[in-house]
């Protein structure tokens, strides 16, 4: 695999970036929602995440712009928000979410639907708030973070059952298994098991080696090493890989969740398989120069539309591949990101730093940028930071 930059920018300036690009997101903050506008409920948990990253990398300038206190109103106002959520898959795997926001103070009426507590109807909507939280616990250790992120849990549990041997429903309608739910319920319990106190670790992360042993012979993974979207149920209750698309963050959550999985267990084979699908998700998803395109190049062409929900996954996918690489420190892996994060600094960007769906540019392709394109090229930002030597 070629690569478009020969010459790296150094430590400082990915850090120079990276801050630009926090100050730059933080544009679309409502302090009174705790949420980020122009993108979802999902993407906001994500835009949570990024920040908890950054500032555990930079902790001068996070407290300079007060990074401690945005997590702590995030974490008090989001909950406090009124909302109906809806999610549709097209026949092309494409997932669409619509969120139906209204303040509210009275969380006891929002029942099931509601995001009270941070639950809803759909399980990777949760999960996506547990990471966060944990995150966010790594950076302050808070210990209401660590506990939210333990009751959001729980509910995840709830929406497990033998169906297809295993592994949790997609929403809590419990007519679709997909990889990534079952990616984050992994992941929250082995990140759990790695920060809960010594006598409730073993819980954890019981179930996360049980959900890894599930997933892997679900029939998820293909033959290629790339992980489909989910599982079709036969009439005769028999499970097979439905052999939808193998979206970007389906090939990164796995990643972080093997790391954390290694790291709770101190069994090394865990990362060797992570290290076989990321290598797969390069191969699949870089082009001639290295930079990485959503899976049904949803973001090429003269009318770039990945939808709300595929313009975070690429993000995802590289801060997952970050996680990977501080745990088995490859080439290939570090080349990627700085990869990603020259193209998306030079070619990404526009006048007020803010970055757009498309890492090859323009900025504005994909009528954007928005809130969901910028804090998952910001993500490969933070990653450039992580890893540049």
């Amino acid at each position: 695999m070629s690569t478009h930059f020969t010459e790296r920018a150094t430590k400082a300036t990915y850090s120079s970036d990276a801050l630009a690009g926090v100050k730059a997101l933080q544009g679309w903050y409502s302090p009174s929602t705790g949420l980020w506008e122009t993108t979802g409920w999902w993407n906001s948990a994500n835009c949570l995440t990024i920040l908890a990253d950054w500032a555990l990398l930079d902790r001068s300038d996070s407290n300079t712009l007060s990074i401690a206190s945005i997590i702590s109103n995030t974490f008090t106002n989001a909950q406090s928000t009124s909302a109906t959520a809806q999610k549709t898959i097209s026949t092309t795997g494409r997932i669409t979410s619509t969120y139906s926001f209204q303040a509210s103070s009275k969380r006891d009426e929002l029942g099931i639907r509601g995001f009270s507590g941070f639950i809803n109807n759909f399980y990777d909507d949760e999960g996506w708030w547990a990471l966060g939280l944990v995150r966010s616990w790594d950076l302050t250790h808070d210990p209401g973070y660590l506990d939210m992120a333990k009751r959001i849990f729980d509910d995840m549990q709830n929406g497990t059952d033998s169906t297809c041997g295993g592994g949790i429903w997609w929403s809590k309608d419990r007519k679709y298994k997909n990889a990534i739910a079952n990616e984050l319920y992994l992941t929250v319990a082995a990140s759990l098991a790695n920060r809960v106190p010594s006598g409730d670790k073993s819980r954890y992360l019981k179930i996360a080696m049980d959900e890894w042993a599930w997933f892997k012979k679900s029939g998820m993974i293909n033959a290629d090493n790339l992980i489909n979207d989910g599982l079709t149920i036969n009439a005769d209750g028999s499970c097979v890989n439905n052999k939808m698309q193998t979206w970007s963050y389906n090939q990164g959550v796995i990643l972080g969740g093997l790391v954390e999985l290694s790291t709770a267990t101190g069994d090394p084979s865990y990362l060797s398989q992570a290290v076989s699908i990321a290598k797969a998700a390069i191969t699949a998803l870089a082009d001639e120069n290295g930079i990485i395109h959503e899976i049904d190049n949803c973001d090429r062409g003269k009318e770039p539309d990945c939808g709300d929900d595929g313009s975070q996954f690429k993000g995802i996918f590289v801060r997952n591949l970050h996680y990977l690489f501080g745990a088995v420190p490859q080439d290939v892996f570090r080349a990627t990101i700085l990869d990603n994060a020259d193209s998306i600094w030079a070619k990404n960007r526009n006048s007020k730093n803010q970055l757009g769906l498309v890492w090859t540019g323009p900025p504005e392709a994909g009528n954007g940028p928005t809130a969901g394109t910028h804090s998952s090229a910001l993500d490969v930002l933070v990653a450039a930071l992580a890893v540049a030597s």
